[in-house]
């Protein structure tokens, strides 16, 4: 972990105090927090010219478009009133609309042009890390200035280009082999795991129209098995509404809404006609993947969005059945990347190859349980003293780790989970606050 680049804020340290205060009957989630919630701010934040601000993942030297906005978003409710965080999440929605017309298909980008590392060879560009196209990273820009628009009621700049980017992106991608040039193919010797290049020739595995929008790559980094990536799609028709609402209320542009609605409403049509399953033992379920030729993959990744997030990211309630059935197939033997060891149980990735769990995915857990029931709040309150007990001492979230030895795990600088643990708490609190 490198030494901090900056102290936390004077309204920083009074969040990290009062929930210190409140939590002081856990200390080990206590202490959690106050060493994840300024870990983004402290670590990984820097300013750039223009007003903008790059936030680099933790341990790669790249900026991911979801992962930034994912490691700045428990410092949004700041935005109100602290300037200072108010202006590096402003540059980070700068920069997000200025890496998007560097290239609307890329995934991670360096600092500036002309450094020194990709994870591509060659490299496709000189601002881009690697030029994975995964869905969501056309969504969290949307997200991510959305919530900032709401809590401060303006944006940094004007956004219907970014908009408009975007849009023509994901309509393009209804109908990738007919209308899109974006193939993804690495030689074998450069592949570092088998998923990182395309089948097909880099156009990905075969498939059919069904209104949904293709993705090369899941939130992992690892190719998609079918193109259709569900919960993506998913959070895609969440934040198609959010740029309606930006574009008729923020800039009075009735043609970018009405293009962002109907795009909204047929990829909801296709999740809802080519998404669902019908599983022998749960029900009415969602696939994780498929590919409108009636093939699906069934299972959770951890990396966000996923199938089990969905009420986090505002695409069904918590209560909502199908989404109960599909939480319930998840969290059992039947999702292939669902481990239960000595220590913990959760979600873990195909990304982390054998028995681990992801922090992320356990924060997300917590995020989605019922709050409303006594199973939902100990299930919240279980999830944590987990999270806080499988640390391997170091205080912090980390990628993954094994449910039977966690002092076996990956990448100990990892700003997105420490970043979510931090939000869960806040989002929590009241649960925490409670007695068992």
């Amino acid at each position: 972990m490198p030494a901090p680049r900056q102290a936390p804020t004077p309204a920083m340290r009074a969040v990290v105090a009062d929930v210190t205060r409140r939590l002081g009957h856990t200390p080990a989630v206590a202490a959690l927090f106050a060493a994840c919630y300024p870990n983004t701010w402290e670590t990984t934040v820097e300013a750039l010219p223009d007003g903008r601000t790059f936030v680099q993942t933790g341990d790669i030297p790249a900026m991911w478009l979801r992962d930034s906005a994912a490691q700045v978003s428990p410092y949004l409710p700041l935005c109100a009133d602290d300037p200072e965080v108010r202006g590096v999440v402003a540059g980070v929605i700068r920069q997000h609309a200025h890496l998007l017309t560097v290239d609307s298909y890329a995934n991670a980008f360096n600092r500036e042009p002309g450094s020194e590392y990709s994870f591509d060879v060659p490299p496709p560009g000189p601002w881009v890390w690697e030029r994975k196209f995964e869905l969501d990273s056309l969504c969290f820009p949307v997200w991510l200035a959305w919530r900032y628009w709401r809590v401060t009621g303006e944006l940094p700049l004007d956004l219907r280009p970014t908009l408009g980017t975007i849009l023509d992106v994901m309509e393009t991608e209804q109908d990738h082999d007919a209308r899109s040039a974006y193939t993804f193919e690495r030689p074998a010797e450069a592949c570092v795991l088998p998923t990182d290049t395309l089948v097909r020739g880099g156009r990905g595995a075969p498939h059919a129209p069904t209104g949904m929008i293709w993705s090369g790559f899941r939130p992992s980094d690892d190719a998609c098995t079918y193109p259709y990536l569900v919960p993506a799609n998913m959070f895609a028709a969440v934040v198609l509404g959010y740029a309606a609402q930006l574009a008729r209320e923020v800039y009075a542009d009735e043609a970018l809404a009405a293009r962002a609605d109907a795009l909204g409403a047929a990829v909801r049509a296709g999740i809802e006609a080519h998404g669902v399953v019908v599983h022998p033992e749960y029900g009415r379920v969602y696939a994780y993947e498929t590919d409108g030729l009636g093939r699906h993959v069934l299972m959770d990744d951890a990396n966000v969005p996923s199938l089990l997030a969905l009420p986090y990211l505002g695409y069904a309630p918590a209560d909502d059945p199908t989404y109960l059935n599909t939480r319930r197939m998840l969290l059992s033997a039947a999702n292939p990347h669902y481990h239960a060891g000595t220590h913990a149980a959760g979600i873990g990735s195909p990304h982390t190859p054998g028995r681990r769990i992801w922090p992320i995915a356990l924060c997300v857990q917590a995020l989605t349980a019922a709050p409303g029931t006594a199973g939902g709040r100990q299930e919240v309150r279980g999830l944590l003293d987990t999270l806080a007990a499988t640390t391997a001492g170091t205080g912090l979230m980390h990628e993954s780790f094994n449910p039977d030895d966690p002092r076996t795990f990956t990448r100990p600088w990892f700003a997105w989970a420490n970043s979510l643990l931090a939000e869960t708490v806040l989002r929590c609190v009241d649960i925490l606050e409670e007695p068992a």
